[in-house]
């Protein structure tokens, strides 16, 4: 635990939360700055800044939990569907650095829902970019 973390904090009982769900390793709460409604959060317990150094166990255990949370989204609060984010590192949104997944119902009613694509689906990319970046990354992968 992170004594300067508010997740710590939160899974401590220590910062106020509205919980919704916790098993052995993860706490899921209300985000307090929601993108639809329902967006919460899902947190292991043991803090690990992001993505790059969370224990596999703890990602996995996040993962599953959100999917969990995720599938009863549709039917306790009528989502049309659900996107789960992580944001590693500050350039990528990520605003408290304790690793956790985001699960944001999604609607088409847009007074439910005030998120958009920060990007143009269906618009290709530079082909020979694509393949440059997937060797790069192939390469980087085979040095493991």
């Amino acid at each position: 635990m992170s004594s300067d973390c508010i997740f710590c904090q939160i899974v401590a009982g220590d910062a106020p939360s509205a919980p919704i769900a916790e098993t052995e390793s993860t706490f899921a709460f209300m985000d307090i700055q929601p993108g639809s409604d329902g967006h919460l959060l899902v947190v292991p317990k043991r803090h690990s800044t992001d993505l790059r150094d969370v224990p596999a166990e703890d990602l996995s255990a996040v993962a599953l939990e959100s999917q969990r949370i995720a599938k009863h989204a549709f039917d306790a609060w009528g989502a049309d569907g659900v996107n789960l984010l992580n944001c590693c590192g500050a350039e990528a949104w990520q605003t408290v650095f304790h690793f956790h997944m985001h699960v944001i119902p999604r609607y088409r009613d847009k007074d439910k829902d005030r998120l958009h694509l920060p990007f143009d689906p269906g618009v290709r990319g530079n082909p020979e970019l694509i393949g440059t970046l997937a060797a790069s990354m192939r390469e980087s992968l085979g040095e493991e």
